[in-house]
């Protein structure tokens, strides 16, 4: 009987992921292994290239600098050396007398030892604590020391028998006392030989190194130069860290009275090279010397009291200040590279391990294919904000999950929390709830974020006067709900006092309970990526008994794409909002603009009639600007605008923007002051970055905007030495985007340069951004610059 059963031949099976897994993870144990083996067995090659690499990077701006001067290349580099050998020449003789002056006064204090550790014998010899103990050990070894001597066969000590020959020889001495210092002079030399070669042709060696990480040469670039700035700006705030604490070290022994006081505050700022260990290594000299030097106490109490206070400004005042607050690296990272590779390299291991691992992790963070160092060893935490808080939701540590929160919303602001991480942490769990969540993480999650919720509006109370004129339920979900809960919050803390129904109101029964009486605006969130039939028949329910009802719609998962007019009126809902900050906005009633002070704007308009930008004299070359920021930037339109009192004025531009010609400036678009896209920027003072004009209520009817087709806005002040802000730099694109910090202080770096072709000055580039990361939980890491 043949099977009724026929189709297609089938596919060869695939090997499962997880098999794939295991196999792809052994080939990297495997790799590991090679790469920690020749690490090991290849030291004395290595050690020397890497101190020379360090080294290099060091000294390499000197040498730039050196050559921007227009000194040749190797005459700079052969400068810096003999001057970095030279300075090391002169510590190392420093060192030498000052070792030599200590060795011939320790005779002077043997007296003094004697006579405290007499003392101290002395005290140790009344009735202590672990006498008894001591005692009854003692006569337990004396009498097994009596039986074994007691016992039959056993024999006496034999007797010790000396061979007495010549001595070594002249040669053999000499040769047995120059071997250990052999090995340090070779690596030295190589060292130094090594230094000279890379700073003589560091730009061969950088196309070799590009050539040798491959793949994507942006990001190859990128991670080496990122890893020259931070290592260089490293080993020099070391250094000057070093200094500032070896300075005030060796200048308040002098005063405490400590012989070699140079001597020892020269080895404090050298033994702070070594992390962890040197600092207490250079403690222990100074400390010991006091402790012979002077009869009593006073001298070693109050130099142990100068070294705490050092370390105490060095490590809370100076470092913050010099390197700032990002750490770069872990500290668990940094205590676990310090062990790797003292394991494999010894003390020099010890020494090298943070610019290593400084080295690694500018490579995973640009190298996608080591992006794991980035993870393994930065000090960014591993998962995102949202992601964090979800996972503490889910562990059921909602306690954990409110600091979290805490500490971003002293960043961000409640109502920029609740948008930016709070509907994520929602948008998470619903996408969960029924692919990987089980009943007591749903549970969980619900029961967390209601608790989160209400402590922090005991936190930040908001009592809006007036009735609740605004409504907010949720759709379906019990996550749609919390949403509801956070706008209300959000409404409140903005002055606009709304209330939450019950949710689930998605049913005629519980459309039919429902009391809007006294509320002008609905609004509905909804978590659904495809809520339109419930909407619908909701909304239609909705209009049947109160008709003159403002509808909105908060879809928090909708594309972007599925939020224009034509959507809502689909729907039957006046508006669709896709965000909590765009729901505020859209449902806060528009508040004037605060007038700017009068003195700061008089003085603004001074400054600006004064740089004489309205007559033109800079119109072309703010135009070419303008061009070379839209290529830059990728966008379509750029712009450089200036703000008077009533209006507002296009100075520079990549492309002919349509728009009102001035009649006293024929060349120059305008735009009245009510309509100025400067203006938020100016009174601010601030960069402002629009991702999405449309959903943003302050430009969504904007004519300009409108009139040039713009949904992606960004714009930077354009600010005087004399912290003027005379107008904006700004970027427009017809397609939503995002803009990173980077790229914003390259926007700052052209409007300063926008500034300096109007006035006629010296451009002055503001201070660059940088992500400041949450506080280290622990202070055993080694600070490491941006």
């Amino acid at each position: 009987m043949t099977s009724q059963l026929s189709g297609p031949p089938l596919a060869p099976a695939e090997p499962p992921q997880d098999r794939t897994d295991i196999v792809r993870m052994a080939a990297w144990m495997v790799v590991g292994s090679v790469i920690i083996g020749l690490l090991y067995f290849g030291q004395d090659v290595l050690i020397p290239l890497a101190i020379a690499f360090l080294v290099s990077f060091a000294l390499g701006p000197l040498v730039r600098s050196l050559v921007r001067r227009g000194v040749p290349q190797v005459a700079a580099v052969a400068l810096v050396m003999l001057t970095v050998i030279a300075m090391l020449l002169g510590l190392g003789l420093l060192i030498t007398s000052q070792v030599s002056v200590l060795s011939a006064e320790l005779p002077a204090y043997q007296s003094t030892i004697r006579t405290k550790i007499a003392a101290l014998g002395q005290s140790m010899e009344g009735p202590g604590l672990f006498d008894g103990v001591l005692q009854t050990v003692a006569t337990v070894q004396d009498q097994m020391a009596t039986a074994l001597q007691d016992a039959p066969g056993s024999v006496a000590d034999p007797l010790a028998v000396t061979v007495v020959g010549d001595g070594p020889s002249p040669f053999s001495t000499a040769i047995a006392w120059l071997t250990p210092a052999l090995a340090p002079l070779a690596t030295l030399g190589i060292v130094v030989v090594f230094v000279f070669l890379v700073l003589l042709d560091r730009g061969d060696l950088r196309d070799r190194l590009i050539r040798l990480l491959g793949g994507n040469l942006h990001r190859s670039t990128d991670a080496l130069e990122e890893a020259g700035k931070r290592i260089s700006k490293y080993l020099l705030m070391q250094l000057v860290v070093n200094v500032t604490y070896g300075i005030p070290m060796a200048i308040g022994l002098w005063a405490i009275g400590v012989p070699g006081w140079v001597l020892w505050g020269t080895l404090a700022a050298i033994m702070r090279f070594i992390p962890y260990v040197g600092p207490m290594l250079s403690a222990v000299f100074p400390l010991a010397l006091a402790f012979a030097v002077d009869p009593g106490w006073d001298m070693v109490l109050i130099a142990l009291a100068l070294i705490l206070f050092l370390e105490l400004v060095s490590n809370n005042i100076v470092e913050p200040l010099l390197y700032g607050t990002s750490t770069g690296l872990s500290a668990l990272s940094l205590i676990a590279a310090a062990t790797f590779w003292t394991a494999l390299w010894g003390p020099v291991g010890l020494i090298l391990s943070t610019p290593l691992t400084v080295c690694l992790l500018v490579v995973g963070r640009n190298l996608p294919q080591l992006a794991f160092f980035d993870t393994l060893l930065g000090s960014t935490p591993a998962l995102d904000l949202p992601t964090r808080i979800y996972q503490r939701l889910i562990a059921d540590d909602p306690d954990e999950a409110y600091d979290i929160a805490t500490d971003a919303i002293a960043a961000t602001g409640v109502t920029g929390f609740y948008n930016q991480s709070g509907l994520e942490v929602l948008r998470q769990a619903s996408d969960d709830f029924h692919a990987n969540a089980r009943v007591e993480h749903r549970l969980r999650v619900v029961e967390g974020m209601d608790s989160l919720l209400d402590d922090l509006q005991e936190d930040h109370p908001a009592d809006p006067p007036g009735p609740a004129r605004i409504a907010c339920i949720g759709g379906k979900w019990q996550v749609d709900a919390i949403s509801a809960r956070m706008l209300v919050h959000g409404l409140a803390l903005a002055g606009v006092a709304a209330e939450v129904r019950p949710a689930g109101a998605i049913t005629a029964r519980q459309v039919a309970a429902l009391d809007l009486e006294g509320v002008g605006t609905l609004c509905i969130t909804s978590f659904s990526r495809d809520p339109d039939t419930a909407l619908r028949a909701t909304v239609r329910r909705v209009r049947r008994r109160w008709p003159d009802l403002r509808i909105v719609l908060a879809l928090w998962n909708a594309p972007d794409g599925q939020a224009g007019a034509d959507r809502a009126a689909a729907l039957g809902v006046d508006q669709i909002v896709l965000s909590l900050e765009e729901a505020v906005q859209r449902l806060t009633p528009a508040a004037p603009a605060p007038a700017p002070a009068a003195p700061a704007e008089a003085a603004r308009l001074s400054a600006l009639s004064a740089s004489g930008v309205l007559d033109g004299h800079a119109r072309a070359d703010l135009d070419d600007l303008a061009m070379r920021a839209a290529d830059a930037f990728d966008v379509g339109m750029a712009f450089v605008l200036v703000l008077e009192a009533d209006a507002e004025y296009v100075v520079g531009q990549n492309i002919d923007l349509p728009g009102r010609r001035s009649a006293t400036h024929p060349a120059m678009t305008w735009l009245t002051r009510g309509d100025a896209l400067s203006a938020a920027i100016v009174d601010e003072d601030r960069t402002l970055v629009v991702p999405d004009t449309d959903r943003d209520a302050r430009f969504s009817d904007n004519p300009a905007i409108r009139q040039w087709q713009g949904r992606f806005f960004a714009g930077t002040p354009l600010r005087t030495a004399d912290g003027h802000v005379l107008g904006a730099l700004c970027l427009a694109d017809r397609d939503p985007r995002q803009i990173a910090d980077a790229e914003l202080d390259l926007l700052d770096r052209i409007a300063a340069e926008a500034v300096a072709l109007m006035t006629r000055q010296d451009a002055v580039i503001p201070e660059p951004r940088r992500e400041v990361p949450p506080a280290p939980r622990s202070m055993l890491g080694q600070r490491v610059p941006d």
